[in-house]
């Protein structure tokens, strides 16, 4: 209880001098983009995860500095939104999607297998620090369920099989390439991009919506089918 007690209420220890300085540069561009500065607190938020993997006490601390809240504000929001990582994290996270079409379509299924073939539970890193399981909300992927998303990344129509062999890459550093978009970066590396700042990958932009995702848009134009006007609807 008294390790609880001291944890909660001691003030965490501030970034070394060198990082805090280079933080600031990035902060202060990331703030600059805002007309108001609050509104910088969640990319603020990426870029401190993308110091440590997560967001430590020493990034809550840094964030409400830099942009005049208190430390509870920021830890409000900072435990909100489940992107935002309160442990250390793999250079991957792995994102079983378990909502319900997902559920039903494998995803749970999914999630059993590599829970045990990693030897992980939800929310648990694996020794070698290269892979963190979670089971996650529903990513807007439903037309292509089940669904596993490695670092907020798109890996379509698993199945427990393919997800195995998925992390056995990932965990042997061979390049992993999602349904769409380019080469896997690790975890730290995609919150620098969330953060707002370049994505240089080659060929991020590249890439075109599947036949699942147009179908419907298909079916209409081939029915000559459109939308009523917005004052008719």
């Amino acid at each position: 209880m008294t390790e609880i007690l001291l944890k909660l209420t001691s003030r965490p220890e501030p970034y070394p001098p060198f990082v805090r300085e280079r933080l600031e540069v990035d902060a202060k561009e990331i703030i600059a983009r805002y007309p108001h500065p609050r509104s910088a607190l969640l990319p603020l938020l990426h870029l401190v995860q993308a110091e440590e993997g997560y967001v430590t006490g020493s990034g809550i601390e840094f964030c409400a500095e830099q942009l005049d809240l208190t430390g509870a504000e920021v830890t409000a929001v900072a435990t909100f939104y489940s992107m935002y990582r309160r442990e250390p994290t793999g250079d991957y996270h792995v994102g079983v999607c378990t909502n319900t079409l997902c559920a039903v379509m494998g995803g749970d299924a999914i999630m059993a297998t590599l829970s045990e073939h990693l030897g992980v539970r939800h929310g648990e890193t694996t020794p070698d620090g290269k892979v963190t399981l979670e089971h996650v909300e529903c990513n807007a992927a439903c037309d292509y369920a089940p669904v596993v998303m490695v670092n907020w990344e798109f890996f379509d129509n698993q199945t427990p099989e393919s997800a195995r062999a998925l992390v056995d890459s990932l965990r042997a550093g061979e390049q992993v390439t999602p349904t769409r978009g380019a080469p896997l970066c690790t975890f730290r590396e995609t919150a620098r991009i969330l953060a707002g700042f370049p994505d240089q990958r080659p060929g991020v932009l590249e890439g075109e919506p599947g036949e699942a995702t147009v179908v419907g848009l298909r079916i209409a134009k081939e029915h000559n089918m459109s939308a009523p006007a917005p004052e008719d609807a």
